[in-house]
């Protein structure tokens, strides 16, 4: 609304906080006050501005917020279109009762290894995935163990993408995580465990989106006792 309306700082020191506020109050409602406006006209103040080409900047801007409008729409038309394909697939429901996914995760996941019920395993997807470890030797030399790499770069990104903001919201990658870094024996190196739990990630998917069950955090904790989980909470 400021973008549209008035863009510059020179025209909201002139419409004043009150001014502002009554602009936002003709469309929104609630959650804006005189505080929030008064912030923006201290910027708009202390900030030098632009005082040189205004007509061509107010058209530049102009033309840049009908582009977002447009490519928003855009997305919601398409997300729109996803939200009903996956609707149609057997297993999605179940993949996403895990916290912390979302529809472009699944989309993303599923547009990458395809039907789940032509792979026999987790592991398989892994491997595809190029996450699965191997050993970068050569002749005598015996080089560090990583993944392999060697497989479907856009998969990588999806599971990478979406395993940091589990480990943030779901207790249970947390406590995982946490586990993986502090354990005695072999603790890993944060990226490490991020890997590691992509490699987890798979599994779970596979296992919801096949048998169609909904996510139980107990069946991902494994061997972790809840004295390890409340430790890591």
């Amino acid at each position: 609304m400021v973008m549209k309306q008035f863009p510059t700082p020179k025209e909201i020191v002139s419409l004043g906080a009150r001014g502002v506020l009554a602009h936002w109050k003709t469309v929104i409602k609630q959650g804006v006050g005189i505080k929030r406006a008064e912030r923006l006209y201290a910027a708009a103040e202390a900030s030098i501005g632009l005082t040189e080409g205004l007509l061509a900047a107010r058209i530049e801007l102009s033309v840049l917020l009908e582009q977002y409008e447009l490519y928003s729409k855009q997305e919601e038309n398409i997300m729109t279109e996803v939200q009903q394909i996956l609707e149609n697939i057997p297993g999605t429901k179940e993949m996403l009762s895990i916290p912390g996914i979302g529809i472009l995760t699944i989309a993303g996941f599923l547009a990458e290894v395809g039907d789940l019920n032509q792979y026999d395993h987790g592991q398989q997807i892994i491997r595809l995935a190029g996450l699965n470890l191997t050993e970068n030797s050569s002749g005598k030399r015996k080089g560090k163990t990583g993944i392999s790499k060697r497989g479907r770069s856009r998969l990588r990104s999806v599971l990478f993408r979406a395993i940091l903001p589990l480990v943030a919201k779901n207790a249970e990658f947390n406590a995982l995580h946490k586990h993986f870094t502090t354990r005695r024996e072999n603790p890993l190196k944060k990226k490490q465990s991020l890997i590691a739990l992509c490699g987890k990630l798979v599994r779970v998917l596979y296992t919801l989106g096949t048998k169609q069950k909904e996510y139980n955090a107990n069946d991902l904790l494994g061997p972790i006792r809840k004295t390890q989980l409340q430790r890591a909470a």
